[in-house]
């Protein structure tokens, strides 16, 4: 049965109809391609498409669990798609479209604290920047009851864990830097921008991956010197959907690293987290 995907009749869910199919992958190829065992046996194998073009670092152990979703249409090549990881025994959502629609569906209901109070919340929008530059965000929200600029929003979905701090990106983007930039240029004409980072399997706070790509790392640090708001949400990916849950402590320097690691640890000592 084709898998279907909707949003929750509250809240900020997007739900699989009927749940997602389980297998075990063999391998991911050509950043696209992952070849899964829908049997035990191994002798049911299916050429899944991936959602994501990352490193997936973690992510594409071969012979873990992974859950597809199912799409048999005369317009794609292949029917079945990559939905979610595990490693470790934890579930990890892989697809990088997803975020985008739980994000807006999360402004549009109000789920989100610091994007509360939008009346109008459009998906995909072309912004021109003040250097002549241009790039097409994932959600334009407009139409605040008491504050009138716009508000531009770009989506990550983030999958990389190290020891509880969720980093991005999990390798070099340029495109990533550049999108940054852009917000850098918007938040300082006056508009609102927002990085927002959704961590997609658990962690309990949010830094870039300066080892990974320093470039991005610097460009989100001056982003945020420029006005632009660094937010970050945990989400949860089951087979039966991907929940919002809550927001993350964000670290843009070492300085706020260490800090946060500390904050973090001493809660734990404690028992309130």
């Amino acid at each position: 049965m084709p898998t279907m995907i909707r949003p929750a009749s509250s809240g900020a869910a997007l739900l699989y109809e009927p749940p997602l199919t389980r297998g075990r992958l063999v391998r991911r190829y050509k950043r696209f391609l992952a070849d899964v065992a829908l049997d035990e046996a191994g002798q049911h194998v299916v050429t899944a498409h991936c959602m994501n073009t990352g490193a997936m670092t973690g992510c594409d152990v071969a012979g873990s669990e992974v859950w597809l979703s199912e799409q048999d249409l005369p317009h794609r090549k292949l029917k079945w798609t990559w939905e979610i990881a595990t490693y470790d025994g934890e579930t990890i959502g892989i697809n990088t479209q997803l975020p985008n629609a739980l994000v807006s569906l999360a402004i549009e209901r109000g789920a989100i604290g610091e994007l509360r109070g939008y009346a109008t919340v459009t998906r995909e929008v072309t912004a021109q920047g003040t250097r002549g530059r241009s790039a097409r965000f994932d959600i334009l929200a407009r139409d605040h009851a008491s504050d009138p600029r716009r508000c531009w929003v770009e989506v990550k979905s983030v999958t990389l864990d190290d020891d509880g701090c969720a980093r991005f990106p999990d390798a070099p983007t340029d495109r990533g830097r550049r999108h940054l930039q852009l917000l850098g240029e918007l938040a300082a004409a006056g508009d609102r921008a927002v990085a927002f980072y959704l961590i997609q399997r658990s962690a309990r706070w949010f830094a870039p991956a300066r080892a990974i790509d320093p470039r991005y790392t610097r460009a989100l640090q001056a982003a945020a010197r420029r006005g632009v708001e660094v937010v970050a949400y945990r989400a949860e990916a089951t087979p039966r959907g991907v929940y919002l849950l809550h927001p993350l402590p964000v670290a843009l320097t070492l300085d706020d690293e260490r800090s946060t690691r500390e904050a973090i640890g001493t809660a734990s000592r404690r028992g309130t987290t």
